[in-house]
């Protein structure tokens, strides 16, 4: 017990040093920041190895103890989700629902076949012989774009607002979706693609969705009317507190998704009727408020870790090359993945002009792929995906998320 309270408060205690140097001297998104800061103190705590391996072996002793894939799948998604749904414009997504579902299931399909294809044949080129169906696990756990990345940089990107709607609302579903393809073939590739029907695939696939969204439904009218029958903003926070941690466990013990059900259930809670009915105008500011902190909170330290996972790192050449040339093709993949979906609804919603580009370039990649990277086996050539990983998220945070609003102004100005 001592152990965990002591990584988690250098954890926190570097989310406010490195926060506060962002804030203080670099004054980019917190998002950013936060990882490029972290990026620099590892590579420091290196370089200063060579003289003296203190710092080097703490931050490694650290970061062996934490399952990043189930600190960030099992509990902080769940925590991050709720609040990013909570927070997000409910009328506009439902005005945008359709493309919003089709975006976060069909692209994300769509993606990971075309990632997996494409990565397949990229390896197989500079001689890294890898099975197609380990390919494939790639290409879906690097095709969910991150909420939590995407929310915290297109706000000062200056995205158009129904354009945000689709982004946001894309990345709170697909990568809850994506979790659940990433886990169907992940257990085809556990088992052998001949002992697995295609009945038992849709089944999981289909309990793990539609189930995940009910329960939130349910959690979400559930936490609606307790506190609705009350007016007590300390109670009615812990509700909305108790909602995403029971809901979490429940989901769990069901084997039903998580994440999607917390999406459900913070959309439901954080729409304007649930507002305007359940929650008093001090209620609905400490609400707000608590989770904003709970989301500020949460990122800092995952972005702090992202930032830190350098030290699982297998450093080969071929693996770093692999990884640079990754990121022109997710880049591509994802374009096209867009393009059927954005012709559908293009002229009946009137999409925003190059919406094709700036979905490709904002759908930002984050801790949710790094994740789902770590829980590979070594049989599934967990080194070389990570790496690929790493490298495509590194560059997605720093280099797109850095100018996805440039890139927003000069298309705007076209």
């Amino acid at each position: 017990m001592n152990d965990y309270f002591f990584i988690i408060t250098v954890l926190v205690v570097l989310s406010a040093i490195f926060g506060y140097i962002n804030v203080r001297f670099l004054k980019l998104p917190n998002t950013i920041g936060l990882m490029l800061i972290s990026i620099v103190f590892t590579l420091g705590v290196f370089a200063l190895s060579y003289f003296d391996s203190t710092l080097l072996e703490a931050e490694s002793y650290i970061i062996k103890q934490i399952d990043f894939k189930m600190v960030l799948l099992d509990i902080m998604l769940s925590f991050l989700l709720f609040a990013g749904a909570l927070h997000t414009n409910f009328q506009q997504l439902k005005v945008q629902r359709w493309p919003v579902l089709v975006f976060s299931t069909f692209g994300v399909l769509v993606s990971t076949f075309l990632v997996g294809a494409a990565i397949f044949y990229f390896l197989k080129i500079i001689s890294l012989n890898v099975d197609f169906i380990y390919c494939l696990l790639f290409g879906a756990l690097i095709s969910p774009t991150d909420p939590i990345a995407v929310l915290g940089i297109l706000k000062k990107a200056g995205v158009p607002k129904k354009l945000e709607v689709k982004i946001v609302g894309e990345s709170l579903f697909n990568d809850g979706v994506g979790v659940v393809i990433f886990l169907t073939i992940f257990q085809i590739a556990a088992m052998g693609t001949s002992q697995v029907e295609v009945l038992d695939v849709v089944k999981l696939f289909g309990q793990e969705v539609i189930g995940g969204i009910l329960l939130g439904l349910g959690l979400g009218w559930i936490t609606y009317r307790l506190m609705k029958s009350i007016d007590d903003y300390h109670i009615e926070v812990i509700i909305t507190l108790a909602a995403v941690m029971g809901g979490t466990i429940i989901a769990h013990k069901l084997h039903l998704s998580a994440p999607l059900a917390m999406v459900a259930a913070g959309l439901l809670v954080g729409n304007d009727t649930v507002r305007g009915t359940a929650m008093s105008e001090i209620t609905e500011n400490y609400v707000d408020k608590f989770w904003e902190l709970i989301d500020i909170l949460l990122n800092a330290i995952l972005f702090v870790l992202i930032g830190m996972e350098m030290l699982v790192l297998t450093f080969k050449m071929e693996y770093m090359f692999a990884g640079l040339i990754a990121i022109p093709l997710v880049l591509l993949c994802r374009y096209l993945s867009l393009l059927l979906p954005i012709n559908l609804f293009n002229k009946k919603l009137d999409f925003v002009p190059k919406t094709d580009l700036i979905m490709t370039w904002g759908g930002l990649r984050g801790g949710i792929s790094i994740a789902l990277a770590l829980g590979l086996t070594e049989a599934m050539n967990r080194d070389l995906f990570l790496v690929i990983t790493y490298i495509v998220v590194v560059f997605s945070i720093l280099v797109q998320g850095l100018t996805v609003g440039k890139l927003v102004k000069r298309l705007g100005d076209m």
